[in-house]
């Protein structure tokens, strides 16, 4: 039996079974597609952002180096920026398709920031990503299965087996990571509610008799959105007719010329199609992301058009969240009710991204009143609070559980303390465990955090800039649980400590 079965081998089933497999738990994943590498995945189809919260989380996996070298950047314009080009413009989001200024975001505003190696938006293939995260994945031991199609899923209060025809693979807990058409979810009977679409979005990989008739970029027009790539002959449109040709049969070449002409507002000629692929903006949510012994995560539990690139971001923070409490339960150490803060916490991330989704389309819409607002949040993204505002939500910054205390910075992500000998403390979290940052200057702490040794780092000594705080708990997946000042109390800390992990040991 293993500990986990994960059914789904994407970016967030993959990160969390490398969080499972970080914190020795035994684990299975299993894969319906046979064969990794595939066009959906690779550059340009499968190009995807990866924002500040989302690259932290492989910073403090020791995973930066290897991602940045997966990486690439876009300039201001969403087009690719090659090395001899440093000075133009990097993409910083967008919202509705208007482009954020990079010069106009005032990072002294976001939350308790420090400066943090882990900065800025990275571009990357889910191919890349994906075998990125397999090697990671064998090296800590996890199981990974392709060419295996789920077909059944039981559970009792003891364990869980999840079935592909005859076989049977029994565990004690299972993530369904299966992607919006979830398996896992509906086999086990989650609800799963929402919004109907309000768009046919469309991506293309073909040949143009006259590509310059198309602005690059991103372009936002009085009847829809189209972006051109970098790539040649790669393009993204989409199409308000109430995502009436959703899921239907693959689009012919005159459907899309179509499209893309009543779109763009030109009479470009498509001559030839190579791919293409349509999706919809069609927003719903699981109404819980646990049912007994099988959870949910990523897009097997939220699902919204991909404007803001926010689905893969999510994902992987459901992956972080939920990754160290399901460690915890599965070793035994977890605190009563560790395992449902996943859904309490991450539930209503969910749900905000799913609106901030349905507010960017509302205002794309072809009539005159949402054009109407599209103007007035163009004016206010010429302002500096409007463009630093959206890109704190892009960015995950604005990001807060609500885990009680008095301090501000507790719920947050924790801000890249430097310590003395020149260590962040991203480098502190690469086992997987919690640090307590001790900054008094008798180190307090020392005695008490002794007894979660093997779940928690204690540090202790001034950092460059301690914040005004005098002693910081951070969870593994890098939230501040706990923070006060320096006239901080050792109850306090006791507390808070046994909150999230549990007992100290004897």
């Amino acid at each position: 039996m293993h500990d986990v079965v994960i059914v789904g081998a994407g970016p967030v089933g993959l990160f969390l079974a490398c969080e499972l497999g970080l914190a020795g738990c035994s684990v299975l994943v299993l894969e319906k597609e046979s064969e990794q590498e595939s066009p959906w995945r690779e550059e340009p189809l499968g190009t995807r952002g990866l924002f500040g919260h989302s690259v932290g989380a492989f910073y403090r996996r020791g995973l930066l180096d290897e991602l940045v070298a997966a990486c690439f950047v876009l300039d201001g314009r969403g087009v690719r920026v090659d090395a001899d080009e440093p000075s133009r413009p990097r993409l910083v989001g967008h919202f509705a398709g208007m482009m954020l200024d990079s010069d106009k975001i005032d990072m002294a505003a976001l939350p308790f920031r420090l400066p943090n190696p882990a900065e800025g938006l990275m571009m990357i293939s889910l191919q890349a990503l994906e075998s990125l995260l397999s090697e990671r994945a064998a090296k800590l031991g996890v199981d990974i299965r392709r060419g295996v199609t789920v077909d059944a899923v039981t559970q009792d209060e003891d364990h869980v087996v999840v079935s592909a025809g005859q076989v049977g693979f029994e565990a004690r807990w299972a993530v369904g990571c299966d992607g919006g058409r979830s398996t896992v979810r509906s086999l086990t009977g989650f609800a799963f509610t929402g919004t109907e679409p309000q768009l046919t979005g469309y991506t293309v990989i073909g040949t143009f008799d006259d590509p310059e008739k198309l602005r690059p970029g991103i372009t936002l027009t009085p009847t829809g959105m189209y972006v051109r790539m970098a790539a040649e002959g790669h393009i993204a449109m989409m199409d308000f007719d109430g995502g009436a040709f959703d899921r239907s049969l693959p689009p012919s070449r005159d459907h899309l010329q179509t499209v893309l002409r009543r779109v763009s507002g030109t009479d470009v000629t498509l001559s030839d199609v190579r791919l293409a692929s349509t999706f919809t903006d069609r927003a719903k949510q699981a109404t819980t992301y646990r049912q007994g012994r099988v959870l949910l995560a990523g897009d097997a539990a939220h699902i919204h058009s991909p404007l803001g690139g926010q689905g893969l971001n999510t994902g992987i923070g459901d992956a972080v969240n939920l990754g160290w409490k399901l460690a915890a339960t599965v070793r035994g150490h977890a605190p009563d009710g560790l395992l449902d803060t996943y859904g309490q916490e991450r539930h209503p991330i969910g749900a905000r991204v799913l609106d901030w989704s349905r507010a960017q389309v509302s205002i794309m819409k072809p009539d005159r009143h949402s054009q109407a607002i599209q103007g007035v949040v163009r004016d206010l993204l010429g302002t500096r609070d409007g463009t630093t505002y959206v890109f704190e939500r892009l960015s995950g910054s604005s990001i807060r559980y609500p885990l009680g205390g008095a301090h501000p910075l507790t719920g947050r992500d924790a801000p890249e303390f430097r310590l003395g000998d020149g260590t962040y403390l991203g480098e502190l979290m690469r086992d997987g465990r919690g640090v307590v940052l001790d900054f008094s200057a008798d180190q307090r702490l020392s005695g008490p955090a002794a007894g979660w040794g093997s779940r928690l780092r204690h540090v202790a000594g001034a950092p460059e800039d301690d914040l005004g705080l005098g002693a910081v708990l951070v969870r593994p997946d890098g939230t501040v649980a706990w923070a006060d000042g320096p006239d901080f109390a050792v109850d306090a800390f006791e507390r808070e400590v046994s909150r999230w992990f549990g007992r100290p040991r004897a």
